[in-house]
């Protein structure tokens, strides 16, 4: 694990909060889930009101069909969601066999784990539930090991803290940029013997180039990332969307759907193109469920007239 280089101030600051986390992670499961959690809606939503403007303008322009009342209640149920998001994960900080099972239910299990047992594949995920989670394969899948692909944070004490938290046996990460050597340079014999499973968030809000193709999402012209199809032509890896549902508090069943299998022709953008209309059919089925609270259409198409 290499942390960013840090002062001395800021690695006193990283380990106050690794003990501040883990201190919270082992409390009672009914405190962190009902009187914390509860708390922090109240606060996040009533107290400082966090991108509340955004959160309704995303709402509005995503769902013009429904009433002002309708968006306004799934506004509120995102709020309940984000901090329930905080909850778990600052749970991640204490880690066991028992905590992950309860977490995390996957359907088809075994059906996933034949389709792609002793080979490398892509994961594309999104800002849907709790996506940390996602990184558990790796924990019901010795054999495999989640590659989270991130973005760099600003801060290096929250960098250094996230990165402590996603790392172990069964997952590491690698930034954006370092994504295509890393896999390339250990493609085949893994890390340990183990096969990769490269995990990408493709809905976050890429820079916008020249060639940008542009995807209709939630009625707006809209860019994604599009490195995990670059990666699966380039290397002939199958691609799967990870599907997260909530059950109930802190309680998610994680299922797949094959989005390409490494080896189908297909034109540019395709792949991509499949992934953002499972994550519409997704968001549309449980709004409340997704980051409305990113400003995820920074970039607005330029329309020639």
């Amino acid at each position: 694990m290499k942390y960013p280089k840090m002062n001395i101030w800021q690695r006193i600051g990283l380990e106050a909060l690794w003990v501040g986390a883990r201190l919270f992670a082992v409390m009672p499961r009914w405190f962190k889930y009902h009187i914390v959690e509860n708390l922090l809606y109240l606060l996040l939503y009533y107290g400082i009101r966090y991108r509340r403007g955004v959160v309704a303008a995303n709402l509005r322009n995503s769902f013009p069909e429904k009433s002002d009342g309708e968006r306004a209640e799934i506004g509120r149920r995102f709020y309940r969601t984000l901090a329930e998001i905080f909850v778990d994960t600052l749970d991640l900080a204490h880690l066991t066999s028992h905590k992950w099972h309860r977490s995390l239910t996957i359907r088809g299990l075994e059906e996933h784990r034949q389709r792609v047992e002793g080979r490398d594949w892509i994961a594309m995920t999104a800002h849907f539930g709790c996506w940390e989670y996602s990184s558990f394969w790796g924990l019901y899948v010795p054999s495999q090991i989640i590659v989270a692909v991130y973005h760099p944070l600003r801060s290096k004490i929250m960098e250094a803290f996230y990165q402590r938290l996603r790392n172990g046996d069964h997952a590491t990460t690698v930034s954006m940029n370092e994504s295509l050597r890393f896999f390339l340079r250990n493609r085949g014999k893994g890390l340990h013997g183990r096969n990769l499973v490269m995990g990408l968030i493709a809905d976050q809000n890429p820079p916008r180039r020249p060639d940008s193709h542009w995807f209709r999402f939630l009625n707006q012209d809209t860019i994604f990332f599009d490195g995990g199809e670059k990666l699966a032509l380039r290397c002939h890896l199958p691609v799967y969307f990870v599907k997260m549902d909530r059950v109930r508090r802190g309680r998610y069943e994680m299922s797949f759907e094959k989005i390409y299998d490494g080896e189908e022709e297909v034109a540019d953008n395709v792949i991509t193109e499949r992934y953002v209309r499972i994550l519409e059919s997704e968001i549309r089925r449980r709004p409340e469920l997704w980051m409305w609270s990113h400003k995820r259409w920074k970039y607005k198409r330029n329309v020639s007239r």
